[in-house]
């Protein structure tokens, strides 16, 4: 009996030990990522409110992208697939350093909406996209209903939004635009569950291991993906419920 109580108090001293790791792990998910969204928007707004900035890379009255532009604007999406391919090179200093600088890059390439839309618009926006994503992530963090089977589905989309952007960007095709904002809506809603969700897994399949580097890149990436889901449905809200200029 004795061996029993011993075995039960020892399993409840790993479960609490568990709990307390994945509070202060998804802590430093959040607080990586919020970091990164206000560096974001700092960056945003400096270049967006100087027209001798924002002329670096756009065209300041029509908006236009010069070349700089362009590879500005797919910048991030080839920082998130290199960062991706080799997050096992780094350790968690330098993943964090290049997660920031990844931010500040983003918001070189979200620098125009501060011109095209209002700022009163631009900050209700983000309000409203704070509230969706702490809703969203809360439900994805605590519903006991396990909903990885919803990746390859959210992905598909992601991939299918992207194609029809960029075709769109040639078509400036108003129907394909709303379209798009829309479903960018819901499919990044539903991100936003997923990926909190799968942070959570992750980090109780592999808090048995001990390794505190692995844990430490394991929140960089989670705010990685929490970072993008967010941008994303911020981006997506902007267009059909923001203000333009």
């Amino acid at each position: 009996m004795a061996d029993y109580r011993t075995m039960q108090a020892t399993a409840g001293a790993r479960s609490a030990a568990i709990d307390e790791g994945l509070r202060a792990h998804m802590n430093k998910v959040y607080g990586t990522m919020s970091v990164g969204t206000l560096l974001t928007f700092l960056v945003a707004w400096a270049v967006g409110s100087s027209p001798e900035l924002l002329g670096i890379f756009r065209d300041p009255v029509t908006l236009q992208p010069n070349i700089l532009g362009w590879i500005i604007m797919f910048a991030p999406l080839a920082m998130v697939f290199g960062f991706s391919a080799m997050i096992n090179r780094f350790s968690a200093a330098a993943a964090q350093l290049f997660f920031y600088g990844f931010a500040a890059v983003m918001g070189l390439s979200l620098a125009w909406i501060f011109v095209a839309f209002t700022g009163m618009s631009i900050a209700q926006v983000f309000l409203v996209t704070s509230i969706a994503f702490a809703g969203l992530s809360l439900w994805g963090y605590t519903t006991k209903k396990d909903i990885s089977g919803w990746g390859s589905f959210l992905i598909m989309g992601v991939i299918g939004i992207l194609v029809a952007s960029v075709i769109n960007i040639f078509l400036g095709s108003p129907a394909l635009h709303f379209a798009i904002s829309i479903i960018g809506v819901l499919i990044f809603a539903g991100l936003t569950a997923y990926d909190t969700q799968n942070i959570k897994v992750t980090y109780l399949q592999h808090a048995h291991s001990g390794d505190s580097e692995w844990l430490g890149k394991a929140a960089i990436m989670g705010a990685l993906q929490l970072y993008l889901d967010f941008i994303n449905l911020f981006m997506f809200l902007l267009q059909f419920l923001g203000n333009r200029e």
